[in-house]
C-alpha cells in the first residue's frame, strides 16, 4: 500500500512540475495558448500573473517531493501538501474553471486517501 501511495504522491507531484512549466514557459506560446484556450492578447496580458501561478505549483511539488524523501516519517508532510493540493483544486474549480477540479482536485485527493491509508492500516 505504501508503494502504491508514494506512487500517487510522486504522480501528483509531476503533475504540478508539469503546471509549472506550462504557467511559467508556455503560457504565451502557442501549446500554452492552446492547452488553456487563451488568445495571444491574453496570454500576454497575464504572463506575470500566470508565473506567479506556476511558482505556487513548483511549491506544492517540492513539498511533495520533500515527504516522500523522508520515508514513512514524511507521511504527515505528503498529507500537508496534499491538503494545500486538493483546496486549490476546489477552489481554482469554483473559480476559474471546472476542468481544475478534474485535473488537480481529483489526483490529489486520491493521492491524499491513499496515503492516509497506508499511514493508519
Amino acid at each position: 500500500m505504501i508503494i502504491i501511495a508514494n506512487t500517487a504522491v510522486g504522480l501528483v507531484a509531476l503533475l504540478h512540475i508539469y503546471f509549472l512549466i506550462l504557467e511559467m514557459f508556455f503560457w504565451d506560446k502557442p501549446y500554452g495558448r492552446r492547452v488553456f484556450g487563451l488568445s495571444p492578447e491574453f496570454a500576454t496580458s497575464s504572463k506575470s500573473l500566470a508565473a506567479n501561478q506556476g511558482l505556487y505549483n513548483g511549491f506544492l511539488a517540492a513539498g511533495l517531493v520533500w515527504g516522500l524523501s523522508l520515508g514513512v516519517s514524511g507521511n504527515s508532510i505528503k498529507l500537508f501538501f496534499l491538503g494545500c493540493v486538493v483546496v486549490a483544486g476546489v477552489f481554482g474549480a469554483f473559480t476559474a474553471n471546472r476542468k481544475i477540479l478534474w485535473v488537480q482536485g481529483v489526483p490529489g485527493a486520491v493521492a491524499l486517501a491513499l496515503v492516509w491509508l497506508s499511514y493508519h492500516l
